[in-house]
């Protein structure tokens, strides 16, 4: 009697003993995330042929198209200057323009945050050499080219306030990846931000595969580690949707 006794008293201590251990502890808040797999088709008019949740990812729009990012009307058309105000950022803050192309955006943002600094990263040399030219023709001091990869960043972990894609994750080759990447340069607090044009509005005037639903969005990333938190409404062509990274990813 005295022995059972003592028996389950131990195995009482040991089960106790690991509910309290590190390894009992993490596990639940650092699951293992499922990549969803990449196919490969026939190509349509106007794409890669490559699927990713149901999705074709649309081409990269190449350096020839830099003129178009410079265009006169864009602003006008994509309210860029609002844009920018409706960030979530102050100024000191060190913010990632993925895909950056000619530096549209980043040099807008540079001016917002003056005491901070903007990494102007693009897979393209070509458009790297434009934004250094841009840098040297307006002195800026705080606007950083850097030299991505599809599947990577060149930014140090828990190093950056906000990643921002404007008009760029529907053409990421990897965007479960690429995700990935942002996860650790972004500090436990960040946030990421996407301006895609709306699939939802047929008003929109943009080729199909170069637009995503709000539904769409959410979904690629919350399957990638982030969490919705907010569509930032006012653009006249695009969603602003803001995303931090999940609990258990910030943990």
């Amino acid at each position: 009697m005295i022995a059972s006794f003592c028996q389950k008293l131990i195995s009482v201590a040991i089960a106790f003993i690991l509910l309290l251990s590190p390894t009992f502890i993490i596990t639940p808040t650092a699951q293992a995330i499922t990549q969803p797999s990449y196919e490969q088709t026939e190509p349509s008019w106007d794409g890669t042929g490559r699927i990713y949740m149901g999705r074709e990812i649309a081409p990269v729009m190449g350096y020839q198209g830099a003129r178009w990012l410079e265009r006169a009307s864009r602003n006008r058309e994509e309210a860029a200057d609002r844009l920018v105000q409706m960030l979530p950022i102050k100024d000191g803050d060190r913010v990632a323009d993925i895909g950056a192309g000619t530096g549209y955006m980043s040099f807008r943002i540079a001016e917002r945050i003056t005491a901070g600094e903007v990494f102007a990263v693009d897979v393209q040399p070509q458009m790297i050499d434009l934004l250094q030219q841009k840098i040297t023709d307006t002195q800026t001091d705080n606007v950083i080219p850097i030299l991505g990869q599809e599947q990577a960043l060149d930014l140090k972990e828990n190093s950056i306030d906000l990643a921002l894609m404007v008009d760029v994750y529907h053409e990421l080759s990897y965007p479960f990846e690429m995700l990935g990447a942002i996860a650790k340069a972004l500090k436990p607090d960040g946030k990421l931000v996407l301006a895609e044009y709306k699939a939802e509005s047929p008003r929109v005037m943009i080729k199909p595969l170069h637009k995503m639903s709000q539904a769409q969005v959410k979904a690629e990333l919350e399957v990638a580690g982030f969490e919705f938190k907010q569509n930032l409404r006012g653009l006249p062509q695009q969603h602003l949707l803001i995303f931090e990274k999940a609990e258990a990813e910030a943990a």
